[in-house]
């Protein structure tokens, strides 16, 4: 908890009035792959508590949509729409569908954990298997020359996943943001250019 507190980024966040210092994340990457482009449909998966809506919505401006999914409750943004559920089901899906039409999105990003159990092996093993559901839906819903950024964690099923990401996108690289604390094995895989 003290670590918490203390963190720079938190402090940053709570300053500047971002949700979270997950938002300094995706501003980074963003920043240095240019993801985000005014008049993109962006979707975010398990958004809450909305620290990369609030990076999209600015980002894509008024000429473009955020939709942000989650299971959890998450308090308004301006310019972003969000659908509570969860995004494996055929209702929850159906409203996005009715709400994004016949557009794709140009990013598709998931900064997705699972409730943490304490048990490294476990944990692991969840927050690799919400990756590939991500990977899934970003399959189904990029345009062709689409973006898709995911949370994973090294370790457990890692380079199969990566395999995944290889098979699905022309290119993928890592990342790991300064915000990201050192001793996490959280890193961030980015495809892009989806193979046909």
């Amino acid at each position: 908890m003290r670590e918490h507190v203390n963190d720079p980024y938190v402090q940053l966040a709570k300053k500047e009035g971002w949700r979270s210092r997950a938002a300094f994340k995706l501003m980074e990457i963003d920043d240095k792959d240019h993801l985000i482009r005014t008049g993109d449909v962006v979707v975010d998966l398990g958004a809450a508590p909305g620290g990369w809506s609030q990076v999209a919505a600015r980002r894509v401006g008024e000429k473009g949509r955020v939709f942000a999914l989650d299971v959890l409750e998450m308090q308004g943004i301006g310019g972003v729409e969000f659908i509570q559920g969860d995004f494996r089901e055929d209702e929850v899906l159906n409203q996005f569908e009715n709400l994004v039409g016949d557009r794709k999105a140009a990013l598709v990003m998931s900064d997705m954990a699972p409730n943490m159990s304490g048990v490294t092996l476990v944990d692991r093993a969840r927050g690799m298997y919400l990756a590939e559901l991500a990977l899934e839906f970003a399959k189904a819903h990029l345009k062709p020359d689409g973006a898709f950024l995911v949370k994973v964690f090294q370790g457990t099923d890692y380079d199969n996943f990566v395999k995944a990401m290889r098979d699905s996108f022309v290119s993928v690289a890592t990342r790991k943001p300064k915000a990201s604390r050192d001793r996490s094995a959280e890193l961030y895989l980015l495809g892009k250019n989806l193979r046909t």
